[in-house]
């Protein structure tokens, strides 16, 4: 079982404090592939001497500094181009050696990144499920069957699961951002052209986007800057133009809110629960907020595959399709033939619908600045895409699938749990070119700061401080637990709701006792495990997945019933370092902290856990006389369920 690799900040920090080199982080990251190659989530591999060379090369370089993605690793969706690696575009029959790299696969080795192998997918980059594979369906990383989402399948999950630290996808109805939700990271939809499209297989090539897949906005962007660029074999390249190339403040934007009426869940209370919440708390964050109607924008994404743009998949495919058509599945055999009952004429008067419907939509962008959608009204499993594969498939991308119609740029970012545990997330779209505004307002979000736990009283609040990643004297706390005029390190609470707290920079104000606290469950408390009923039944709630700071060891004790306990212990001095575990955080109220305690059995209590962002909150702990030699490390699994699935192999 393999440790997770670090974000592209962690392993940039870790190399520049010498706290490990490249050649460390290719030994961490070749455990994590082992018996994997060919698996759901990766398609090849690049060979553990060639890693190991890459990553040699880079110590000996001895210099961190010296390139912006230094040893950071990644992944490559396999429809884009590795020199002398296998393009398959998840068809085995259609596969050919490629002769060199795509100019964006170039730029990031150039500054320094290496390069993991090619990632699973839906065939042709057809669909927004992963379920469309000849080798194999991907699952979400949260289990339970859910759908990882598709077409980049592979690359989510490489990234959530800590295979590699960033991944690059492609996104044409929304495969760079759909999967990022199922799978609860950031998807960098950028605007058409930035990246380099050519060496990838085309889907619609006027259409096609590369996109980036990071748990972090920070590390998006600066995966962005290495990789985008105009190349010479690119006739769809653009620049970015100079006076987009700094971001606008949050505090200085309109945001745009669909109607209730544009927005369906497909009967999802949780979803449409978790988008209020994280519309309220964008709202917070922004200089005003208003409603705005969306058809224009599901109109035009209806024209993507109702109109005549299925038929462009034609242009790249439809020979493969007329002599090898046994070699393509069913279900994306169904979608690429419903291109050829378009014509000439069906195709103008699509031109000319859009162009209508972006005139339209481009005269909403002088009034707001930024759209937030869901990224998915609703989830499904395996099974139930298995019953609809082309319905529920449209289903996913209702949100997604107009963006590169209208020219648009988006960023996809978790947005918590609904309480039946399944991951939520929302959408910022912005006009061509508005990248780096989105993930400014992104990285505010979802910056980590002080929970309740944390938060100071009246008496010692200093004055109001900004994280440096929002920088504009507004900043969110998820999960706090106070009221409206309460005072964080981050500022003033401006809003709560559902207990997450939108801050606004400002003077002290009287804090009120937190009616709710925030918990960092590890093990049999997890959201779907045999004791998260102790929990849910005095009144608690899923906020959303974390992970610990790099200080405890987790182990797994056996139990009579054979299922096992974990046991999270803080790591010891003298032994074996600590690391990153996967938690879940949940909003228990505070008089019920005592109740739980009395049903937790010992060795576990309730302690201080440090999380990875810096904030202690309580959660479950092992006392360290319980974990001798004789008991199970699994720490390098990285979490609970993650070794449960390693051992289930």
């Amino acid at each position: 079982m393999s440790e997770r690799i670090g974000t592209v900040p962690e392993l940039r920090s870790a190399y520049r404090s010498g706290e490990t080199t490249p050649a460390q982080q290719a030994e961490r990251v070749l455990a994590g592939l082992a018996g994997r190659d060919g698996g759901p989530v990766w398609i090849s591999t690049v060979p553990a001497d060639e890693l190991r060379a890459r990553a040699a090369a880079l110590t000996r370089h001895g210099d961190p500094t010296a390139l912006p993605l230094y040893g950071i690793p990644f992944a490559v969706k396999d429809n884009i181009d590795v020199a002398g690696m296998v393009t398959t575009a998840g068809c085995p029959d259609f596969g050919y050696r490629a002769a060199e790299d795509a100019p964006v696969v170039r730029r990031l080795r150039d500054a320094g990144a290496l390069l993991v192998g090619k990632t699973n997918l839906d065939q042709f980059a057809t669909g927004l499920t992963g379920s469309r594979s000849p080798y194999g369906s991907g699952e979400s990383v949260f289990g339970g069957g859910l759908v990882s989402g598709g077409s980049s399948s592979g690359s989510a999950v490489a990234v959530a699961a800590g295979q590699v630290s960033f991944a690059l996808g492609t996104d044409t109805a929304g495969s760079g951002r759909v999967p990022a939700a199922l799978n609860g990271i950031v998807g960098l939809k950028p605007t058409r052209g930035l990246l380099s499209t050519a060496g990838v297989v085309p889907a619609c090539r006027s259409l096609d986007c590369v996109s980036v897949f990071t748990t972090d906005v920070a590390g998006a962007v600066d995966v962005l800057h290495a990789a985008r660029g105009v190349s010479p074999a690119d006739p769809w390249g653009r620049a970015l133009p100079a006076h987009r190339a700094v971001a606008a403040a949050p505090a200085t934007l309109r945001l745009g809110v669909p109607r209730p009426v544009d927005l369906t869940f497909f009967g999802d209370a949780g979803q449409a629960d978790r988008f209020a919440t994280g519309v309220r708390l964008l709202s917070a964050l922004v200089a005003d907020a208003a409603p705005v109607p969306l058809d224009d924008f599901l109109a035009a994404g209806d024209l993507l595959y109702q109109g005549p743009w299925v038929a462009e998949r034609l242009v790249a495919l439809g020979d493969f399709l007329r002599t090898s058509p046994d070699s393509v599945l069913p279900v994306t055999r169904a979608v690429l033939e419903t291109g050829r009952r378009h014509d000439a004429v069906d195709a103008f008067r699509g031109q000319h619908r859009l162009r209508e419907l972006r005139a339209r939509v481009d005269r909403l962008w002088q009034e707001i600045d930024v759209l937030v959608v869901p990224t998915v009204g609703t989830t499904f499993t395996l099974d139930e895409i298995a019953e609809d594969p082309i319905g529920r498939n449209a289903t996913l991308g209702r949100y997604t699938q107009f963006a590169n119609l209208l020219d648009l740029a988006a960023v996809s970012v978790p947005n918590g749990f609904t309480d039946a545990g399944r991951p939520a997330s929302l959408t910022l779209v912005g006009p061509a070119f508005s990248d780096l505004t989105l993930a400014r307002l992104a990285a505010a979000l979802t910056a980590p700061v002080p929970s309740a736990a944390t938060v100071p009283s009246a008496a010692t609040v200093p004055p109001a401080t900004v994280p440096p990643a929002v920088g504009d004297g507004r900043a969110v706390v998820a999960g706090a637990g106070v009221t409206p005029g309460a005072e964080t390190d981050s500022g003033t609470v401006a809003a709560v709701v559902d207990g997450d707290a939108a801050v606004v920079g400002g003077g002290a104000e009287a804090v009120a006792a937190p009616a709710e606290l925030l918990l960092a469950v590890v093990g049999r408390h997890l959201a779907g495990e045999s004791r998260n009923g102790e929990l849910t039944g005095h009144g608690a709630t899923l906020v959303g997945a974390a992970r610990t700071a790099p200080l405890y060891r987790l182990y797994r004790m056996d139990t009579p019933d054979g299922e096992g306990l974990p046991g999270l212990v803080r790591a010891a001095p003298t032994g074996p370092p600590g690391r990153p575990i996967d938690v879940e955080l949940w909003r228990l109220p505070t008089s019920a902290v005592g109740a739980l305690l009395t049903g937790v059995p010992a060795p576990l209590s309730l302690g201080w856990v440090r999380l990875h962002d810096g904030r202690d909150v309580l959660g479950f702990l092992c006392e360290a006389y319980a974990v001798g030699p004789q008991v199970e490390d699994i720490s390098a699994a990285g979490g609970w369920r993650a070794y449960r699935r390693a051992v289930a192999r």
